[in-house]
């Protein structure tokens, strides 16, 4: 029997469930495959079979004592407050898990104290890359106590400031987009919308894992450029000050986005993973427009995608009409074949190869005659 391969899945937004939904619908059939998250209802309507374990949400939860919540955090930590019982059932529940399935991997989508976890419970972990500044010693130690990383994206996209030794341990799967439906062409695109086939068309679009795109900034777009139709999906975020415009709609969730990114000459979208390959896919013309993440996550992502010329992005979000024509004009010209080519049809499959070929190579002859295994020599 193939060695079980576990899932740990931060319920913030969407992203991680999709990439491991996407990932883990590639893996072979008799691969047995477990997800351990607070939000189970990510995975609703999932065809794999896959085992859900529900972990307790530690979000919002009360620390029980002022001396406590006194308590500093260590460097080499994150989120550890004290006196947490859902924080010790977390931990708990994981462990009994990895153990009860004596799980081969475990992937972390992600969490640098669990990756640490896996490696003191003795479990092999994979974490997944993400972009940031996070030469902090609590993420470097988590990333040397993983036998690997998964970087879902290109490698043109890395940070130079990327230690070498994690990089050469890093699988790039290249740029991995959850969204599979067919691209169409963009007259097709707007036929099927009902959009006009020669008015220059505009969508900022947002994912689900922040406030939502600012809606005052895009209603003195709509103004810069008011020849031009503006769609918004996604969430907005108002101030409550707010004047609309004709040439500016809020669509909320749609049921196709590839279909309105299609339609777009220019998309202005967040440096979200998910987000910035679903652009690519389409090829659209980008300006990206990060939003505050931890650790400068989308910040240094935005900053790699104008360093290839991929996309263009303005210091903060224009506030008058002549910082929007500018940002407008250098969109206009961006070569959309280069954030093309960071997307990659197959790197689902070839991320659940590399986690399925990692996971076989790491317990080669573990279940077979076998030498003697080597002693661990405890030492004080």
């Amino acid at each position: 029997m193939k060695k079980p391969i576990a899932f740990f899945v931060h319920h913030q937004g969407r992203g991680h469930a999709q990439r491991t939904m996407a990932v883990a619908a590639e893996f072979a059939r008799d691969r047995p495959v477990s997800v351990l998250t607070a939000g189970p209802h990510l995975f609703d309507g999932f065809s794999r079979d896959i085992e859900i374990v529900t972990l307790p949400n530690m979000i919002g939860a009360a620390v029980p004592t002022p001396r406590l919540y006194a308590e500093p955090t260590p460097p080499v930590m994150h989120c550890v407050p004290l006196g947490l019982p859902e924080m010790r059932r977390t931990m708990r529940t994981i462990l009994d898990h990895l153990d009860a399935r004596e799980i081969g991997l475990f992937v972390v989508d992600v969490s640098a104290e669990i990756a640490l976890l896996a490696r003191i419970a003795s479990v092999p972990a994979v974490q997944i890359r993400m972009h940031g500044d996070r030469g902090d010693i609590g993420h470097l130690g988590a990333y040397e106590a993983c036998v690997g990383m998964l970087a879902p994206f290109d490698e043109r996209l890395e940070q130079d400031d990327y230690p070498a030794p994690l990089r050469a341990k890093t699988f790039y799967s290249g740029g991995l987009c959850t969204s599979v439906d067919r691209v169409p062409e963009r007259a097709e695109a707007r036929a099927r919308l009902g959009l006009d086939p020669d008015r220059e068309i505009i969508v900022a679009v947002t994912g689900g894992g922040g406030s939502g795109t600012p809606y005052a900034p895009l209603t003195v777009a709509a103004r810069a450029a008011p020849e031009a139709l503006w769609l918004t999906l996604g969430p907005t975020h108002r101030e409550g000050h707010e004047t609309d415009f004709a040439n500016l709609r809020e669509l909320g969730w749609v049921p196709s986005v590839t279909d309105y990114l299609a339609a777009a000459d220019i998309i202005v979208a967040s440096a979200g993973d998910n987000t910035v390959h679903e652009v690519a896919r389409v090829g659209g013309r980008l300006i990206v427009m990060p939003e505050w993440r931890y650790f400068g996550e989308q910040a240094r992502k935005a900053e790699a995608l104008v360093r290839l010329g991929a996309a263009v992005q303005a210091p903060q979000w224009p506030g008058d009409l002549q910082g929007w024509r500018d940002l407008l004009a250098r969109a206009r010209g961006l070569d959309g074949g280069i954030l093309r080519s960071l997307y990659a049809p197959d790197a689902a499959a070839r991320a659940a190869g590399w986690l399925e070929g990692l996971t076989d190579e790491l317990w080669q002859g573990a279940a077979q005659d076998a030498p003697a295994p080597l002693r661990v020599v405890a030492t004080h």
